[in-house]
């Protein structure tokens, strides 16, 4: 029985590090993600926006996973009513900006497809 509760320990604390290794790795992509997006608004970077979210997506769904991970510490109902809730929000989040990337995407696209050549067919600026 002491055999069971010592793998039992070394489980939950192997989990424990995964979901602080998720976690963290989730907080350190959006602080690099913000401040690229900080430098390249400050340098008039095109397509910043689109950057931004796709590193924010990927910032949630490292955080994502370790709440995934963290189900599998869960003793009580409420404390998996909470953790529930908490993926549904991070789960609708991560819906949200992947639906506002393809829009941004979209958009680059159509203004893309408008823009007038800076040179006709000549050489010279129509």
């Amino acid at each position: 029985m002491a055999l069971l509760h010592q793998i039992e320990a070394i489980f939950q604390l192997i989990v424990q590090y995964g979901v602080l290794l998720l976690e963290c790795a989730g907080v350190a992509v959006l602080l690099i993600t913000a401040v690229k997006s900080i430098i390249g608004y400050a340098k008039r970077k095109p397509h910043i926006r689109l950057s931004l979210a796709q590193g924010i997506s990927l910032a949630l769904e490292f955080k994502l996973g370790g709440e995934v991970l963290r189900t599998v510490l869960v003793r009580e109902l409420s404390e998996l009513m909470v953790l529930g809730l908490v993926i549904l929000l991070r789960g609708a989040l991560t819906f949200i900006i992947h639906w506002e990337i393809k829009n941004e995407e979209a958009r680059l696209d159509e203004t893309a497809g408008h823009e007038e050549p800076v040179l006709s067919e000549t050489g010279r600026r129509p």
